[in-house]
């Protein structure tokens, strides 16, 4: 099945667990894989027959502005709100990762994969 990808969207967000997290954020990064048939667009050539790039963007965006406590459920939102706005998209597969998360060692990031 054919797919578009989104990779390395950037946001500032506030989820996570812990006050502090809250209180001053951290550095998320999403990746999407959106898999649709991309047969019409690769023929017409034609916007209308694609999804906008910065249309998923702005989706994402908005999802990750809502604070959560998990990142899990931030991921499943975003899987949710996509399908809503795109019916054709038959699966998704997001990776969600918070820029060093507040644990005892070093660690750089840690992340949520769900595909549906």
């Amino acid at each position: 099945m054919n797919y578009i990808e989104l990779k390395n969207m950037i946001f500032r967000a506030s989820h996570g667990v812990f006050p502090q997290e809250r209180k001053i954020g951290n550095i998320f990064t999403v990746d999407l894989c959106l898999y649709l048939d991309l047969s019409r667009a690769a023929e017409s050539d034609n916007l209308s027959d694609a999804i906008n790039y910065n249309t998923v963007f702005e989706l994402v965006k908005a999802e990750m502005s809502i604070p959560s406590n998990l990142i899990e459920n931030v991921a499943g939102r975003i899987i949710h709100s996509l399908k809503k706005q795109f019916p054709e998209v038959k699966k998704v597969k997001i990776r969600l990762a918070k820029a060093n998360p507040p644990v005892k060692g070093q660690i750089d990031e840690a992340a949520v994969v769900i595909k549906t």
